[in-house]
């Protein structure tokens, strides 16, 4: 199993859980951070770490999120690995209760 980022992340881009992260599994985009499911090796110390509460194990992912499990899978494809916290994005704590985010999510990785 992995863990899946929700799209509570969107416009957030918190990085607590990058820096416990023991095998460098998040992929960073311009307003969202994803988890690889071909290297997460589901310690789940993340989880907890995260201020969206955006992370979760694939096998708990809402109904209302299912999209999200296929999302993380593609978009590791195409954004660099992240290894270190970095400062949140701006507004992100405008943004972090916010639901339906979606729509605001930037895949290009430039």
């Amino acid at each position: 199993m992995t863990h899946v980022v929700l799209e509570s992340c969107i416009n957030c881009r918190y990085t607590d859980c990058v820096d416990v992260c023991p095998v460098d599994c998040f992929k960073k985009g311009p307003n969202f951070l994803v988890i690889d499911p071909d290297e997460c090796i589901d310690c789940a110390v993340c989880i907890p770490e995260c201020p969206a509460e955006a992370i979760v194990a694939e096998e708990d992912v809402p109904a209302d999120q299912q999209h999200m499990i296929a999302l993380n899978a593609e978009l590791t494809k195409i954004w660099p690995t992240i290894t270190r916290m970095e400062e949140a994005l701006p507004d992100a704590d405008d943004w972090v209760k916010k639901t339906d985010k979606l729509q605001h999510l930037i895949k290009d990785p430039s």
